[in-house]
This record gives structure tokens, sequence and C-alpha cells, in this order.
């Protein structure tokens, strides 16, 4: 019988049975597979995740009102989580990832630790505070893209006269779903420097890394790259959309890698950002990555299943696993996303349909 055609049913007598056989195995721990098969083993990807859409200015208001009532260094980290409206209590986006706008206001040190979770950083207001990782500064400008991967110790300061605010996006269900949540905290504040602002991006941000002879080769850390300003990746994505026609389903985009490695930006986060030209308008698509995005500039719409949501600047969307999902830019709409895509290339999961 083909899995997807009904079972035949099953005659009282032989229900009345299997039952009195399921109350003897329950105190055991023991459950019959064939009676949640078809929940288990889905002809297609089922979320309890839902489409929503968050306005940025909102959630400051909010955020701002907790920086009156508590301290970054009382908080360890001031952050309001943003809540999949399926996942409630979960403190997850996404059924994988996380997602949090984090406030550091002017003087404020966010304490030195580290943990299991990998996470980025994208600013969206303020420029001159830093995040330190490892005791390296990278001071912080508008839209700029910032990386803590996993167990490196990392601070936030902010030394500037305003109150910087990001976007924070970390991997922490999918970690806690492998049950290897770690975490340490310094006994500083902050890490001692280590090296100069800029060092990681001069030594691997061009296409380049260290060269010894021999045995003396230069171990490279697994990210050697943590800092991806706004700048570089804008002029990137502007000089891609000068020289070539839109992917019809997904714009101009560019991805962010890892110059170690080649590949994405951190072992369970993706990252990327896209183009839409004024006026252009995708075609649908699903994908079994789950995606948060933040709209950088412009203004347009999105579709994602059943819902369709404005988009205005720093509007931030989730959207869930194969949901399909048309964009529309009614100005020049620029958008950053991270997904969990790296995780399901790897497992030899990922799958997309594009109409």
């Amino acid at each position: 019988m083909h899995e997807n055609q009904p079972h035949p049913p099953l005659a009282n007598e032989q229900r009345a049975q299997l039952e009195t056989l399921y109350d003897e195995m329950r105190p055991r721990h023991l459950y019959p597979l064939w009676e949640v098969l078809s929940a288990l083993v889905t002809p297609e990807p089922q979320t309890r995740a839902v489409p929503a859409k968050w306005s940025y200015n909102d959630v400051r208001g909010y955020l701002m009102r907790a920086g009156d009532l508590i301290s970054a260094e009382q908080a360890e980290r001031r952050v309001v989580i943003l809540e999949n409206p399926g996942l409630p209590g979960e403190s997850a986006i996404t059924p994988r990832l996380y997602a949090g706008l984090q406030l550091v206001l002017p003087g404020e040190i966010a304490p030195c630790h580290r943990h299991s979770q990998s996470a980025l950083r994208f600013i969206m207001e303020g420029d001159g505070a830093y995040t330190a990782v490892d005791g390296e500064k990278a001071f912080m400008k508008q839209f700029d893209l910032i990386l803590t991967p996993n167990w490196r110790w990392h601070d936030h300061g902010n030394p500037s006269a305003n109150p910087i605010i990001w976007l924070d996006g970390l991997d922490i269900p999918t970690i806690r779903a492998l049950d290897a949540q770690f975490a340490e905290r310094l006994d500083e504040t902050s890490h001692p420097e280590t090296e100069p602002p800029g060092s990681t991006r001069a030594k691997f941000g061009r296409g380049l890394r260290p060269l010894k002879a021999g045995s003396q080769r230069q171990e490279i850390p697994r990210e050697p790259l943590f800092h991806y300003p706004y700048a570089e990746w804008s002029a990137s994505l502007d000089a891609l959309a000068l020289s070539d026609a839109p992917d019809p389903h997904i714009g101009h985009a560019l991805e962010f890698l890892n110059p170690s490695t080649g590949g994405a930006v951190m072992p369970t986060i993706s990252a990327h950002v896209r183009l839409l030209p004024a006026g252009f308008e995708t075609r649908t698509r699903r994908s079994t990555e789950s995606a948060v995005f933040t709209v950088i500039e412009g203004s347009g719409e999105v579709e994602i299943g059943d819902q369709t949501y404005q988009l205005s600047p720093r509007d931030m969307v989730v959207v869930p696993s194969w949901a399909a999902t048309r964009w529309r830019a009614d100005s020049k709409l620029v958008l950053f996303a991270y997904t969990d895509r790296v995780i399901q290339e790897k497992l030899c999961l990922y799958r997309e349909f594009c109409t």
C-alpha cells in the first residue's frame, strides 16, 4: 500500500485488544509506532513556527524602557526576545534560531563571557560602540555584521554618546536540542586587549591569510573573520546589481562567507543580503531553511503563506520552513537574513521548490 493512502479501518474488537496492549505497555515506557507514524514521517515539512513581523520602533520603545530599569551589568545581556507566536515560552523565533534586540547605553559594558552557542550581531542603530572577540575590538557602524563564534570570549562596550542597538541571532534552540549548552563568565568585565582593532580584517579580510614555512605554519582559527562592514558588503551588492540580472526568486543576493572554509560564516548559521530593484517582484519559492529577515532600505511587501506584510526600514520578519514566499519591492529593497541552511546542507536535508 502506498504510504500516502489511508490505512484500512480497525474492527471494534481489534481496537479494544490493541488498547489493552497499550495499557500494559505504557507503564514500561513502550509505545506503538503505528499510532504516530503519520505524524513523525510526513510528506512535507511540518513546523509549529508561523510567519510574523515586528516593527523596530515598537520593540525599541520597550527596550529603551528596560534601559531605565536594569543595567547591562545586572542583566548581563539586556535583550528583548522576538518570540515566534507559534513557539510560546521557547525563546525562539524558529525551532532552530533565536532572535532578540540588544541595547547597550553610553558608558556601559556588557560583561565578558563565552558559551556553546554561536551568535551574530547585526547593527540596527548607532555608531562607535564595539564588540571584542578574544580581546580584539570591532567598532560598530549601522548595518555592520559582527560575529561572536561559539566558545570565544566576547564583551560589548559603548564609549559613544548614543545608545547602540543590534539584532542578536543565535542558534540557542539548536544547541538546546542537542543538550550541548555550556557557558562561562570571565572574572574581569572586559577581556584584556590582545590585538589592535582591525587586526583580523587586515589578515583575513582581503582574500589573504598569514603564511609561514614548514612546520611553523600558523594555525588558523575556525572563524578567523568576525567583522563584515556595511560599507563593504553594500558596495559589493550594488556592484552585483549593476552587472547581473536579478535571480527571479531572490533578486540579487550575496552570502557572507568564512574565509577559512569558503562556507557559511558559522557552523550552524548562514547569513546573506539581498537587493530587489524598485518594481521587482519575485516568483514564489519554498525552502526547508527557516529565516529571519531585516529590512535595511526601501519598502515593499512580502507574502508568506497566507500572510502579507508591508515592509518598512528595520522591520523584522520570520519565514518558517517550507512557507511559500514572494517578495515585491516598491522602491529599491535591501534585506539582511540569517538562516539555518548550513545545518541542513551538512545533514543532506536542504531542499527548495521554485515556481
